[in-house]
């Protein structure tokens, strides 16, 4: 029996899933003594609302440029509830593992969980573990859900677009997506492109303090980018959203990568950057909290709303025409989150 792979027995529920979990996945990921491991974890009660979410991790591959599929897993349950106003709190960690897997890859990617979770302020506190046979996976998947709390009662949701307010991105766009990409079909494409991926609960709490109810959405654009984040706002708003393209920040290597591919930056996932509507007396105040984070320091502000016409989207371009702005149609890129 080879100790370095997991096994299918490593999902029995018996002796080799219990020293999975009590010798490599519990001291890492939460370090819950043996005492205090139940079948459900018991949270504190907590003031003001609560924000629920959940998502599913594929990612391949596994290990990309700038991340992992821990830290990933990690950063975009926490930026979902964040994007609600909320402070993320508490996350649950579900992973299935295909047989043959390594530990020493495992083990690194739990410690990725556990570092991005220790530098959101967030607690891992319940999960679970299955085992599939040989081929019936790819590696390893991960699904977290999370749990915060709305501790004000400012309205942040993708239905408050208002006529007159700004768009703020809060940086680079693409560099998530095309990092995978390049991480899976060995380009060499420089140490310009890595991943975004990053938790965003201190970015939005330096917003929400700067501006308070100027703050009518925030979005994170991951998969389908920009340009359909954008789509979905101004169609749960019924309001038009015009984009400057000459203010898109993109970094000058991911531009040439998505030009040498044929790919739009606006349509490449992200996974570290935000949208947020402002309303525009704001606008300024918003952006110099953004670019006082370290996470903000390339944020601009790329368009603006108007009421109507209901669901529309549209782009400035660079040559001074304009050009429909629609979500993204099909898989561009598959497997980046």
């Amino acid at each position: 029996m080879n100790d370095d792979l997991i096994l299918l027995g490593h999902g029995s529920g018996g002796r080799l899933s219990h020293q999975l979990l009590d010798e490599l996945i519990i001291p890492i990921v939460s370090g819950t003594a043996v005492s205090g491991q139940n079948d459900a974890a018991l949270l504190e009660p907590v003031s003001g609302r609560l924000a629920y979410t959940t998502d599913s991790f594929v990612v391949d591959p596994i290990f990309f440029p700038g991340g992992t599929i821990g830290s990933l897993a990690v950063h975009g349950t926490v930026n979902d509830l964040a994007m609600m106003g909320a402070r993320p709190l508490w996350l649950s960690v579900g992973l299935i593992i295909e047989e043959g897997f390594s530990k020493a890859d495992l083990k690194t990617i739990l410690k990725d969980m556990r570092q991005a979770a220790d530098a959101a302020g967030v607690r891992i506190v319940t999960g679970d573990t299955k085992v599939v046979p040989r081929g019936k996976a790819d590696k390893i998947f991960i699904t977290t859900s999370g749990i915060g709390a709305v501790e004000h009662d400012i309205p942040i949701h993708g239905a408050n677009a208002r006529a007159g307010d700004a768009v703020i991105i809060s940086g680079t766009i693409g560099d998530h997506g095309i990092a995978v990409m390049s991480g899976r079909e060995g380009l060499e494409v420089g140490a310009d492109i890595v991943s975004d991926s990053a938790a965003l609960n201190g970015l939005v709490a330096e917003i929400i303090s700067a501006v308070g109810d100027s703050l009518h959405v925030l979005r994170d654009p991951t998969r389908g980018g920009v340009a359909t984040t954008i789509k979905e706002i101004a169609q749960q708003s019924g309001v038009s959203i015009t984009l400057q393209e000459e203010l898109l920040p993109v970094k000058p290597a991911v531009r040439g990568v998505c030009s040498i591919l044929g790919l739009d930056p606006l349509f490449v996932a992200n996974e570290g950057k935000l949208l947020a509507f402002v309303a525009p007396e704001a606008a300024e105040d918003a952006l110099a909290a953004i670019r006082r984070h370290p996470l903000g320091a390339n944020a601009a502000l790329i368009g603006t709303v108007e009421a109507a016409p209901s669901g529309r989207v549209r782009m400035e371009t660079a040559v001074g025409g304009l050009r429909s702005v629609e979500m993204l149609s099909g898989e561009q890129l598959p497997r980046i989150c």
